[in-house]
């Protein structure tokens, strides 16, 4: 995809408000300006999930996204399951699950398939991603992540969930594309500030990218600049 537009970045900015900070405010201020430059997604943690859609009810083209299992990965089967039904009824048609990073790490890889596709199973046609928090992982562990999401169903595997102390690298979304090849996407998510890392790794195989409010403005403020320019 030739990137040329302002547009063309906000179909690839998922912005996102879950610190565990986050306001009533930030997800207004999320929300405005996402209908403003017509993002592909807005996520709240789940008790904003309600005024979430709210907000963004006339805007058909944001769609609403819900977490689970955030920002640990570590809840029981079940309750991700009762999450995603309880999101799906808020109005979600976006999720991003994080990965149960011990019992990836464990080896226990038949439990990491069914907690995902548990999750992907009750989703049916809404786009699941996958957080992986590669920071926590080696690269075999990665791999075995992704062949494990691409079995499962996923749609996307994501880097991380911005809560570990790094984010998305080069190195990481370039070994996470070159896993799913064509099968799922790569959602880049933790660190990506502004506009020349973003289109460094939409090169190496990123087209999706999770960013704070702030940071999808300065991102597309400094595109419009660019294609004014």
């Amino acid at each position: 995809m030739t990137i040329g537009l302002v547009k063309d970045i906000a179909r690839m900015l998922d912005i996102s408000a879950v610190q565990a900070d986050s306001t009533e405010s930030d997800i207004r201020n999320m929300a405005a300006l996402a209908k403003k430059y017509d993002c592909v997604a807005c996520f709240a943690m789940p008790a904003y999930t309600r005024l979430l859609k709210e907000l963004l009810c006339y805007a058909p083209n944001v769609n609403v996204g819900g977490v689970i299992g955030f920002p640990s990965g570590a809840n029981t089967i079940e309750s991700k399951v009762q999450q995603t039904h309880q999101l799906l009824d808020l109005g979600c048609n976006e999720l991003d699950m994080v990965i149960n990073i011990g019992r990836l790490k464990s080896a226990d890889f038949a439990y990491v398939f069914n907690d995902v596709y548990s999750v992907v199973n009750v989703a049916g046609n809404i786009c699941v991603k996958l957080i992986l928090e590669c920071h926590y992982l080696t690269n075999d562990e990665i791999k075995t992540a992704c062949e494990l999401a691409v079995k499962a169903g996923i749609g996307f595997v994501k880097t991380g969930t911005g809560w570990a102390p790094t984010g998305a690298t080069p190195g990481n979304v370039e070994l996470m594309k070159r896993c799913v090849g064509e099968r799922a996407q790569v959602k880049a998510a933790g660190g990506v500030r502004d506009l020349a890392t973003l289109l460094n790794l939409h090169r190496l195989g990123a087209t999706r990218f999770g960013v704070s409010a702030k940071s999808a403005k300065l991102i597309l403020e400094e595109m419009e600049l660019k294609a004014n320019g």
